[in-house]
């Protein structure tokens, strides 16, 4: 070997001396050559001037050649150092002797070390609180009781002298609810109503101080303020400053909190807190979410860590509200479940009533209210349904008005511990009219004004913002700001699934348009892997004074797409409860940013794979590498790029892993020719498993194929490889395709040189295997049906139906006709089984929907669960609702577990008291069911609703078809169905010996092991093809970012370039937002096939980021307004378990 590589150097050498002397001979000619003189006189320094510039341009030209010339001396030098074709280990591929492929494998020793401290917080002890929801819904009857004016409530009473020693304080808050994007497209809602909002907004409330206003979504600010003048931003941010009109929670929307995953949901409250910051110099203080459909415990944690220091919510179950209204509970401590203390209390309201509309805001009695609803007044156009109208205020009228209104804020003040009573007085797109702002604010200001002039009534009334309010309510309990009053209770928990009213649980819409909430996903994984390598990229840029060559109007693209992504956590947008043009508008938007986020991430991995800096040239016209897929229109799935490979030289890709630990995984590309090898950046061959391409489910395409390699990725970087195609070697190995036909007339066509076999298929039990897993397939139906060992795991598909009666299932509720039935159709299903060294799958091929799972033969976290595509097109059916079933013999009973936001787990009990849709929940990212033995999660890359509705069940509904509306305001039903790929990781583990003790209580974390699992599945490996150039490609290298490995208990959730506080481009300054998680030790942990090692939540940051300096570390809050003192460089920053922090750097 040794021998061979001196020769191969001598060789080098040679060829190199000769390069360089033929380049001597060339330039040598080119001063000679008589031919290629100036002919004819002319002025004499002009044509000195053009043979320079001849002389420049053949230069150039001889310098590009040598450049070829020296690219292939690579090559050829590569060839003959491969010519054994020897892979990193130096073994071929063979087969065992229970057939599974056994791989050579780069054979670095990988070790985990998982501190004992890092387990304790899953088994630690938690603070007792007052109000744990589980509780509450175990202890509630959910009976439908008729509570009088009051329908879902009670009847209040009081006593008249209740105010004397302390009067009743009341807050009126107008507001105006506006969806971005519901009934019409956000545009056309701004052109027709919203822009109207604003410019009546500066008039009305200059005209009296006493008028106070406010406004939660920035989306739709930030576009007012863009279009208007200077005077009129200048009066606008003066009422804001003086507070009379508030800025509210201050996202960019009015975020969902049931599909949504954290990632976005920080995003989102980000991008409005600096668009704020920046425009107007103001930090909300308050929360207020009036209209999603059920609130996450998610929620309130991150707008803690955010510096807010109340909240308010709304749509909670009637059930719920009305036990909360009882035992005057509706103000309340929210705390996390798994905290240990109280540092994640925040003091939290929620409304008594049905809804958020000015009758049933004011108290009670929605017939009343609805009289002081100004807008309702005769002559409008909207009346109010219980017939009774407002009346105007007048001198006559005024004293019976003012006490019939007390009256309700009396009764309203009745449920909660204070005598603060808040008022909200608005509804959707209110206050649009010049007219409306009169019609409320004079009728409101005289009825104070007599309020406030009669002390026998013992009330002070007056507008007021949120924030006032509460802060009122700190004021009457003597506590500071945000600090929980004497006796006010603390409350753990979530509040899902949302019933409005009877048995109308609104758990369809965590299902609902499937296709966009899988394609949401993909844009933030996409958002997520721009911002990080763009924020690298610009600091290696100018750490080597490159900054003006760097194109760092990238910025502007990534702008765009935080503000779609921020835009679709609407809660009407991602849940898919909007109108089907609406819904187009939403994938036209996420398509565009998708599109924009590729040429971020290829800009950005163009710079920092270039191995000489110097060479490094943008074209804005000419990429330098292609997209990994691309999408033909916003409701088509992705096509994947390409290779087109040839006998002239290699072909590079770029691969780029998003996850933030070095990851062994497989990987897969198209090319265009069955002789295919793939080499590493020095040389090493690497076994490639070559597969069909298939157009149906028989027949192979004979000019497509699919090469799959195994490959270490550096963490959050990118490796460069080499495609050639070329003769076969030993280490490239073809798939065997085996087609399980139903016999009648089916036929299959193999396609040189991949072996087809085809066979009748028959009942008996069929198997594939890797080195770590075995899986068995039913014969029947080419579904999983794992019975090896001791667990049975078997897949089955459901379809539930809606009822007969006046309510239907539509885009929000789910109200099925019963228990699922089996899913069947007549003709048995093709099944096609392909197996190979890195992989293998079976496809099962059904009417509506087909199945593939798929085992990667790979140590570590790609190789120990099943990777599982159930591709649905429902399009034919009607009122039907498509579910995956798991049927296990896990022992769970009653319990199951679903995530919230990808963020945290919470367990769930299914109640039969409660009717099938109530136990159902949404799953961001996983759910799992658990007994002491096993845990079973199934790991989602979109979000959809599940449940467990049997001992050993878990289930999933993958798309649902519905043909009319459930009068929630919608008007349509759900029918522009797409055809949809759902993407799952099942994966099964085993509770280790001595650890036999299940998660009773209100937590439960995932393993490590599900961690990881969670991070490929969301963050998939991106394929970047070099596109070929004349000039040949300069010389490339692996980017590596970091020094050393994070704490594998560390998640990256962004690092992001912050903006400047002038331009459209990035300041000097990146956000980097870390999450330590929480890990359940108790489950058997395999080795994860990279150095995996915990801290106790210690992660030093001067030295992590390669050939970077560190130059500034501040600890900042999570929407990055609040800053605390910087810390030393060389500090290391310090996580609890679950965690998340946010610190400033300077990188450079």
């Amino acid at each position: 070997m040794v021998g061979s590589t001196r020769q191969v150097t001598v060789c080098g050498g040679a060829i190199f001396c000769v390069a360089v002397f033929s380049l001597y001979l060339m330039l040598d000619r080119v001063q000679h050559d008589p031919a290629r003189r100036q002919n004819g006189g002319g002025n004499f320094p002009r044509s000195q001037i053009s043979v320079l510039q001849n002389r420049i341009e053949q230069l150039e030209q001889l310098l590009e050649e040598n450049h070829q010339i020296i690219s292939h001396i690579k090559d050829s030098v590569l060839e003959l150092t491969d010519t054994g074709a020897v892979s990193p280990s130096g073994q071929l591929p063979f087969r065992s002797a229970n057939g599974s492929w056994v791989l050579p494998f780069d054979g670095r020793p990988t070790f985990l070390s998982v501190k004992p401290q890092d387990c304790q917080f899953a088994q630690g002890r938690r603070g007792q609180t007052d109000l744990q929801m589980l509780d509450v819904y175990s202890l509630l009857k959910f009976d439908n009781v008729d509570g009088g004016v009051w329908k879902q409530g009670f009847e209040i009473t009081y006593e008249p002298g209740e105010w004397d020693s302390e009067p009743l304080q009341v807050f009126v808050v107008p507001h105006s609810h506006n969806d971005p994007g519901w009934i019409k497209t956000f545009d056309k809602y701004y052109t027709d109503q919203t822009q109207h909002i604003f410019n009546n907004m500066l008039v009305k409330l200059t005209e009296d101080p006493r008028r106070k206003f406010i406004w939660s979504e920035i989306s739709y600010f930030a576009k007012w303020w863009e279009s208007a003048d200077m005077h009129k931003q200048e009066a606008m941010r003066k009422l804001i400053l003086g507070g009379q009109l508030e800025m509210v929670t201050g996202g960019w929307v009015m975020s969902d909190e049931a599909n949504v995953h954290y990632f976005a949901m920080i995003d989102q409250l980000i991008e409005g807190h600096q668009w704020l910051e920046k425009n107007v110099g103001v930090t909300p203080r308050s929360g207020w979410a009036v209209d999603p459909f059920g609130h996450s415990a998610t929620m309130p944690y991150l707008l803690k860590r955010a510096n807010l220091t109340s909240m308010l919510i709304q749509r909670v179950h009637y059930s719920i509200k009305k036990h909360f209204a009882s035992t005057r509970s509706l103000e309340f401590m929210w705390r996390q479940a798994w905290d240990q203390k109280s540092s994640t209390d925040i003091f939290c309201h929620m409304m008594p009533f049905y809804s958020y509309d000015v009758p049933h805001t004011c108290g009670p009695d929605p017939k009343i209210c609805c009289q002081f609803d100004f807008k309702r007044l005769p002559g409008g156009r909207v009346n109010c349904p219980w017939k009774v109208p407002p009346r105007a205020v007048v001198e006559a009228n005024v004293a019976e008005r003012a006490h019939l209104l007390l009256d309700q804020y009396r009764k309203k003040s009745k449920l909660f511990r204070s005598k603060v009573v808040l008022v909200p007085l608005g509804d959707d797109f209110r206050y649009d009219k010049a007219l409306e702002w009169d019609q409320q604010y004079l009728n409101y200001q005289r009825l104070f004004d007599y309020m406030n002039s009669h002390p026998e009534m013992h009330v002070q009334a007056q507008f007021g913002t949120l924030t006032e309010y509460f802060t009122a309510v700190y004021k009457a309990n003597n506590v500071p700001q945000g600090a929980r009053p004497p006796d006010y209770p603390v409350l753990s928990g979530d509040f899902f699934a949302y019933a409005d009213r009877e048995d109308h649980y609104w758990s369809g819409y965590y299902t609902s348009r499937p296709f966009y909430k899988s394609m949401d996903r993909v844009l933030e994984s996409h958002l997520r892997g721009a911002e990080i390598l763009f924020s690298l990229a610009v600091a290696h840029a100018r750490h080597t004074g490159m900054e003006g060559r760097y194109p760092t109007s990238d910025y502007t693209l990534l702008t765009d797409a935080r503000r779609t992504v921020a835009l679709f956590q609407h809660h009407d947008a991602i849940t898919g409860t909007a109108k089907e043009n609406v819904v187009i508008d939403y994938g036209n938007r996420l398509l565009h940013s998708l599109q924009g986020l590729k040429r971020v991430i290829i800009n950005a991995a163009h710079f920092l794979v270039m191995k000489n800096k110097d060479v490094y040239r943008f074209y804005q016209t000419e990429p330098f590498l292609e997209t990994d897929d691309r999408r033909a229109t916003q409701d088509s799935l992705p096509q994947r790029t390409l290779i087109e490979l040839d006998q002239s030289g290699p072909r590079y890709l770029v691969l780029f892993n998003p996850v933030e630990q070095d990851r062994l995984c497989v990987v897969t590309v198209l090319v265009n020719s069955a002789r295919v090898r793939v080499l590493t950046e020095d040389g090493q061959t690497l076994p490639v498993q070559l597969s069909a391409q298939w157009s149906s489910a028989s027949q192979m395409s004979a000019e497509v194929f699919q090469a799959s390699f195994m490959v270490r990725l550096p963490a959050l970087g990118l490796a460069v490889f080499h495609l050639y195609d070329s003769a076969d070697t030993p280490m490239t190995l073809r798939s065997e395709t085996l087609l399980r036909l139903s016999g009648r007339g089916q036929t299959a066509h193999a396609v040189d040189p991949l072996p087809l076999r085809s066979q009748t298929a028959d009942p008996q039990p069929f198997y594939t295997s890797t080195q770590s897993l075995t899986l068995g397939f039913s014969g029947t139906t080419g579904l999983l049906e794992v019975r090896g060992g001791e667990l049975k795991v078997q897949i089955q598909f459901v379809t539930y139906g809606t009822r007969s009666s006046k309510d239907k299932s539509g885009a929000y509720l789910f109200l099925p006709d019963g228990k699922a039935k089996p899913y069947s159709q007549k003709e048995p299903p093709v099944v096609r089984v392909v197996e190979g060294p890195l992989f293998s799958e079976v496809v099962a091929f059904y009417q509506h929907f087909q199945q593939t799972i798929r085992i990667h033969n790979v140590p570590g976290v790609d190789g120990l669960s099943l990777d599982v595509t159930t591709m649905v097109d429902i399009r034919e059916q009607s009122n039907k609702e498509l579910a995956m079933r798991l049927v296990t013999d896990i022992q769970n009973d009653d319990t199951f577990y679903t995530d919230l936001n990808g963020f945290q787990m919470q367990p769930r009990r299914r109640f039969l008291k409660l009717p099938l849709q109530a136990n159902f929940y949404p799953i961001a990212s996983q759910a799992y069911i658990q007994d002491s033995q096993h845990r079973l999660t199934l790991h989602s890359a979109q979000a959809l609703g599940a449940t467990s509705l049997e001992s050993g069940q878990l289930e999933v509904i993958l798309d649902r078809r519905l043909m009319q509306d459930d009068n929630r305001g919608l008007g349509q039903g759900l029918k522009d169905n797409k055809k949809t790929a759902n993407r799952f990781r099942l994966l099964l583990e085993s509770r280790s010996t001595g650890n036999k003790v299940v998660d009773s209580g209100p937590t439960s974390f995932p393993s490590l092991l599900s961690h990881l699992t969670s991070a490929i599945l969301n963050h998939e490996v991106i394929a970047l093809p070099v596109l070929p150039k004349k000039r040949g490609i300069p010389p490339l290298h692996t980017f590596a970012p970091f020094t050393g490995a994070l704490p594998c208990d560390f998640h990256v959730i962004n690092l992001r370039s912050i903006q400047h506080q002038d331009t459209h481009s990035p300041s000097p300054y990146t956000a980097l937002i870390l999450h330590r998680k929480g890990l359940d030790c108790g489950l058997e942990t395999p080795n994860p096939g990279f150095n995996c090692t915990t801290t106790e939540g210690q992660l030093g940051l001067s030295s992590l980021f390669r050939n970077l300096d560190l130059q500034l570390l501040q600890p900042v809050s999570l929407s990055l307004m609040y800053s605390s003192p910087p810390m030393a460089n060389d500090s290391s920053v310090s996580l609890e378990p679950m965690e998340i922090s946010a610190f400033r750097l300077k990188l450079r």
